[in-house]
């Protein structure tokens, strides 16, 4: 697995520490910008070479982008074919299907966004998260596989089709 990262200026200080954690855990990145602080700058710049790169390479690559909030950068990587991308800003709640408050996972979303849908993009909004937080979604994300059940893959093929 190769991870692909892009941030704006928004995103840039969390990106720097994300490739100090990927080195420690010892795995290969690639730093597609920004390269560095730059206010005026636009996150689509750096965004879609990533999601190209992953696009390209869906069952390997992986992409890490960020913002202030996610969401632009998340809509810019889905444009891409074979790019499933999902945005992570915490979670205030956590919440089962039957609407209960959840304790047991503690990042769902992250998990959920693995297991069931196998995305390949994380959008983290660089704004709201803690170093801490983010640090702790990457690593449940990069860790959690995609169960492969066949309800999922119908779904994930329909979206592609």
């Amino acid at each position: 697995m190769k991870i692909y990262l892009g941030a704006d200026h928004a995103g840039y200080n969390l990106k720097e520490k994300i490739k100090t954690w990927l080195d420690e855990w010892g795995i290969e990145y690639e730093d597609m910008g920004a390269h560095e602080y730059d206010k005026s700058d636009d996150y689509p710049d750096f965004i879609k070479p990533v999601a190209k790169a992953v696009s390209n390479d869906p069952e390997e690559a992986r992409g890490i982008i960020l913002g202030f909030n996610g969401q632009g950068e998340a809509i810019a990587a889905n444009r891409f074919d074979n790019v499933r991308a999902a945005v992570y800003y915490g979670e205030p709640e956590n919440i089962s299907e039957e609407g209960q408050q959840r304790k047991d996972k503690p990042h769902n979303m992250i998990i959920l966004s693995r297991e069931d849908d196998n995305t390949n993009i994380l959008s983290l909004a660089a704004g709201f998260l803690a170093d801490d937080q983010a640090e702790e979604a990457i690593k449940l994300w990069l860790d959690t596989p995609f169960t492969g059940e066949e309800r999922h893959k119908r779904r994930i093929k329909k979206i592609d089709e």
